[in-house]
């Protein structure tokens, strides 16, 4: 009874299929150094599993120079094989590029002053222009450059100024306080080096008298005295105070 023919499908069976792709695996790398040995053919084989795994297989000494081998043929047809007239129209786009580039490598060596012998007289006027143009554009940034810098240095001195006025308010202020401080310290030293006022203790009370030494008489005032200084008289008597 022969043998069925296997359905070629993914396997769905997890360990089915890493079972099988072992087994074929390996047969294909066997087949392929048997090609190698019985054909004297050089060959590679790269397998990458479903998980990323590397499996290769090269009947020369690098992987490496087949490889580059496999790209020049590969490739280099590629590239004689593209048409002709494409290879025209980018030798076209190559030849405007390159006078492009030499019109504005003279057009510098112009604005530098060289090579200006094989200018004529138009194109020397029209250099001129173009150099006076261009020298008004720069005196003109560099004006208000100028400009722009002395607005940031007038902000910084406004902004100076504001701080050393802050500055020396604090600073009188701080004065003032320091000499009222002072004055207060100084007073307060003379009420403590000073004679301090008596004080009474118990039943010594002050006593209060006029400070003029008077013996023998009341006390009259001025007015009582001068009034009756000419009835004293008359009658010849002396004032104790005589």
């Amino acid at each position: 009874m022969g043998r069925g023919r296997v359905e070629l499908k993914r396997i769905e069976n997890k360990i089915n299929r890493q079972v099988t792709f072992a087994k074929r695996r390996n047969g294909l790398l066997k087949k392929a150094y048997e090609l190698s040995v019985l054909c004297d053919a050089e060959v590679a084989l790269i397998i990458f599993s479903n998980r990323g795994k590397l499996y290769e297989f090269c009947s020369s000494s690098c992987m490496l120079k087949t490889l580059e081998r496999y790209q020049k043929c590969s490739y280099g047809a590629l590239e004689v094989s593209r048409p002709a007239k494409e290879t025209e129209t980018s030798y076209r786009e190559y030849i405007k590029l390159k006078a492009r580039y030499e019109a504005l490598q003279r057009t510098q060596r112009n604005l530098l002053g060289e090579d200006l012998g094989a200018l004529s007289t138009t194109e020397l006027e029209q250099l001129e222009r173009q150099l006076e143009t261009t020298l008004k554009q720069i005196r003109s940034t560099k004006t208000q450059c100028m400009i722009d810098k002395l607005h940031e240095l007038h902000n910084t001195e406004q902004a100076l100024l504001e701080t050393n006025r802050t500055l020396r308010a604090k600073l009188d202020e701080f004065g003032t306080e320091n000499q009222f401080v002072s004055s207060w310290e100084r007073g307060e030293q003379s009420i403590q080096y000073g004679h301090p006022h008596p004080q009474t203790h118990g039943f010594f009370q002050p006593i209060e008298c006029n400070p003029t030494l008077q013996i023998g008489y009341n006390t009259i005032s001025s007015d009582q005295m001068t009034a009756a200084t000419p009835a004293q008289n008359v009658n010849g008597f002396i004032p104790g105070w005589l």
